[in-house]
């Protein structure tokens, strides 16, 4: 059946449809990946983003295998990661989608790396790619932190819980 593929390596075959659903209860935060390819910028949305490591600095990421910006971006060896704010959930939809200038009227300027950053994010994580991992239908992108940077006027981030964006409630 269609989008029902299940995996050798387990004892019990748990369905994509049902991974995805289950899984998707586990909120997480929205990313734009972003580097210099040949000529132009480059970036694409990513939920899968964590810390790794703190000594030394390293973050992870997974990266879909029919990505056609991280080939570019991680020619360059080094990219930014922009943790996006609350406000940001149009730049979250734009850098999701595939082809065209992402860029084209979105604010943003270079990092000490070369890397774009995207104006109005909570943060921004420098990173130098140290290592590239099989990780089935995505790459296991392991990455060296060399600078990060969260502004001093708080930006709530910009979430995404069981297939849809959500926000923040401080409220007790």
């Amino acid at each position: 059946m269609l989008g029902e593929s299940t995996s050798a390596a387990v004892d019990n075959p748990v369905t994509s449809r049902q991974f995805r659903s289950v899984l998707g209860h586990f909120c997480s935060g929205i990313t734009v990946v972003t580097g210099m390819g040949a000529e132009t910028p480059m970036g694409f949305t990513c939920q899968a983003f964590s810390s790794l490591s703190l000594d030394p600095p390293r973050v992870v990421l997974c990266v879909s295998r029919t990505s056609s910006s991280w080939p570019a971006i991680s020619g360059s060896t080094f990219f930014c990661v922009n943790v996006l704010a609350q406000r940001q959930r149009a730049l979250s939809d734009r850098f999701a989608r595939s082809g065209g200038d992402k860029f084209h009227g979105v604010d943003w300027d270079l990092s000490p790396d070369g890397s774009p950053r995207l104006a109005g994010a909570s943060a921004w994580i420098d990173c130098r790619l140290h290592a590239e991992h099989d990780g089935g239908d995505h790459l296991l992108v392991i990455a060296d932190v060399r600078r990060l940077v969260a502004p001093a006027e708080d930006r709530p981030p910009l979430l995404y819980h069981r297939g849809r964006y959500a926000r923040l409630d401080d409220t007790p």
